[in-house]
């Protein structure tokens, strides 16, 4: 049972995480540039659109996180999206460097990333045992 309420909790922190993130970026994506003293890119579409999908990946790990086992085939598409940012980012991190801003992020999505495997590992192994 704590095992599970862990799963739940950890899928509604991501939820949040993703969904709040993305909603900054969506919403003020020029702010935030300024405050972290970044150069924004040519056009903030380019911003927008991976905020857009920031807040989507949000509601999905909200339905995870409302039932975790019925849910589970969904996880692999959120460890492939934390494997997608921190291999980009830590890419260019290491080749050539990049600006503060998106380094906590990579750190965190590393974090979650082996959460959400070591989640899907837990409930996989549960669902074949009710069978």
């Amino acid at each position: 049972m704590k095992t599970m309420r862990f799963i739940k909790a950890l899928f509604v922190v991501a939820a949040l995480y993703d969904a709040a993130l993305g909603a900054v970026f969506l919403i003020a994506p020029g702010w935030v540039y300024r405050v972290a003293d970044v150069t924004p890119p040519n056009h903030l579409a380019y911003v927008q659109f991976p905020a857009a999908l920031l807040v989507i990946f949000g509601l999905m790990f909200a339905a995870i996180a409302m039932n975790p086992l019925e849910n589970r085939k969904l996880i692999p598409y959120g460890i492939l999206l934390k494997a997608a940012y921190c291999g980009v980012t830590f890419w260019y991190w290491n080749a050539e460097g990049i600006p503060g801003l998106w380094k906590p992020f990579a750190v965190i999505d590393l974090v979650m990333g082996f959460l959400f495997l070591w989640a899907f590992r837990q409930l996989v192994a549960r669902s074949t045992k009710a069978l």
